[in-house]
């Protein structure tokens, strides 16, 4: 049986977070990745466009998840969970999060939070991004080059972030590949 298929089946044709019956489709709960209905859960566009912050969130749509978090699906449950945190500041929603259950696995699937992207800032705190442009604000000594030192005012072009660590960055300085520490840049114009 198809995915879609299984999904229809079980939320009765219907979103499983707002029981609309338009634009519905699969939506995988992060941080599961593998495409099987468990993981899975049945819902309209309006719900995924605000569930993924394409829309603005309409509080009064929310209110459905006072049936939808008694699921029996856990999936279902912690996107209700999760929905609930969105609006943890509002009355109607802390009382739901007061009431609601999940087994513990179901609870650390629902807590699960991606890592924070890393960002890289220059010296002056402007975000850098790959492929920028910066200049060295002081003369750095090159490691593993010998006595090779990059001038302060040396232009480095096409930079790539290292996706790890939010204070290096590379470049080609004087035609070699080299780790700058980005307290050392200015992004350029």
């Amino acid at each position: 049986m198809s995915l879609l298929r299984e999904l229809d089946q079980r939320s009765g044709s219907k979103c499983e977070l707002c029981s609309s019956t338009v634009g519905l489709d699969a939506y995988l709960v992060q941080p599961q990745v593998e495409e099987i209905a468990q993981n899975q859960v049945a819902t309209c566009s309006t719900c995924r466009d605000q569930i993924n912050e394409e829309i603005e969130l309409d509080a009064s749509h929310w209110r459905c998840l006072n049936e939808s978090m008694w699921s029996e699906v856990p999936a279902v449950q912690v996107m209700a969970y999760r929905m609930l945190k969105r609006f943890e500041n509002e009355n109607w929603s802390q009382a739901l999060l007061d009431m609601i259950y999940l087994e513990e696995s179901t609870m650390e699937w629902a807590q699960w939070k991606p890592a924070e992207k890393v960002i890289h800032r220059d010296v002056n705190g402007h975000i850098l991004e790959n492929g920028d442009s910066v200049t060295l604000v002081k003369d750095l000594q090159v490691k593993g080059t010998g006595s090779f030192k990059a001038k302060q005012g040396t232009h480095v072009r096409r930079i790539r972030l290292d996706p790890n660590n939010a204070t290096y960055i590379e470049g080609k300085v004087e035609g070699q590949d080299v780790v700058i520490i980005t307290d050392y840049v200015k992004k350029s114009k």
